[in-house]
């Protein structure tokens, strides 16, 4: 099924892949790769962490929506931040340029992954646990996906592999 402009959006939680199956799903497919986190900090000129501490988490996600509503790609495999999703304006300008594939893991995979979540950028509020985050994010993943591929208990390879299959 390809989609208007051939994109792929890959959301998920931090630490689902996004960026690290985005790079091989982009060579697979001989297609551009974008990460709006990078896209972010070129822009701004810091890191996502400097920037959520200048700006607070309100100031960065409104910085993350005006980025990624306005990316324009052609063929291409984007990875926005886990907290994309946050944005309607960015999901709706995701969905209209390409195909949304959300990265599906549960709660137990997401927290071995993650190392400590303040050198990620994590966008947390406060007193909100990981937990939480996952809670409130998962159905509006969900919401916004055209495609949902559950990557539990699968290496790079085989995760990749089940993200082709998708498509």
């Amino acid at each position: 099924m390809a989609s208007k402009d051939n994109n792929y959006t890959l959301i998920g939680m931090p630490g689902a892949g996004k960026s690290t199956i985005g790079v091989l799903l982009a060579k697979a497919l001989g297609c551009e790769f974008i990460d709006t986190d990078l896209v972010i900090q070129q822009r701004e000129g810091k890191l996502l962490k400097e920037i959520i501490a200048d700006e607070g988490n309100e100031g960065f996600k409104k910085i993350e929506e005006e980025v990624n509503a306005s990316i324009e790609a052609c063929g291409a495999v984007i990875a926005p931040g886990g907290s994309a999703i946050y944005s309607e304006k960015a999901m709706e300008h995701f969905r209209e340029i390409g195909e949304v594939v959300y990265l599906k893991l549960s709660f137990q995979s997401v927290k071995k992954r993650l190392g400590d979540l303040n050198a990620r950028g994590v966008v947390l509020e406060q007193d909100q646990t990981l937990h939480d985050l996952y809670c409130e994010r998962v159905p509006l993943y969900e919401k916004y996906a055209d495609v949902i591929v559950e990557l539990d208990g699968l290496d790079i390879g085989s995760s990749l592999e089940k993200v082709l299959e998708n498509l």
